[in-house]
């Protein structure tokens, strides 16, 4: 999926999630696990692995929109803590998790990778979750 601009999702990216929304930024995708709420954010700007590598006014406009949708994460899930993290040790493209975590969550109170085996959602489920999520955001 590239865009005119050159920026290009990274496939692991693009077959691990669904499409949300598109922010100033940043694309919003939702996790394909439906263990938890899991929303990753990636900046739409080509060849970039790490923060850093954004201009100064980037780097302000993702932490605004991580903020942003982590606040319309918790509270459209009832959250008992939100985990953020860009780690690209797997994906080497810059992407921020951002995950409403519970504490009867299925990983708590560790981190989600690793703990188990992702399941895999319904695809009108699926739907059902991007529309209100995508309605919630933009609202």
């Amino acid at each position: 999926m590239a865009d005119t601009d050159g920026f290009a999702l990274h496939p692991r990216l693009a077959s691990d999630t669904t499409p949300v929304v598109e922010l100033a930024l940043s694309r919003v995708l939702l996790m394909d696990d439906a263990r938890f709420p899991w929303l990753i954010l990636v900046p739409m700007r080509p060849d970039l692995r790490e923060i850093y590598d954004l201009s100064a006014g980037d780097q302000a406009t993702l932490w605004q929109e991580v903020s942003r949708v982590g606040e319309m994460l918790m509270r459209e899930t009832g959250g008992d803590k939100l985990n953020v993290a860009a780690l690209g040790n797997q994906v080497p493209q810059l992407h921020v998790h951002v995950i409403a975590r519970r504490t009867d969550d299925p990983a708590w109170p560790g981190p989600v990778w690793g703990a188990g085996q992702a399941e895999a959602r319904d695809q009108r489920v699926r739907d059902a979750i991007v529309r209100s999520l995508r309605e919630a955001i933009e609202s």
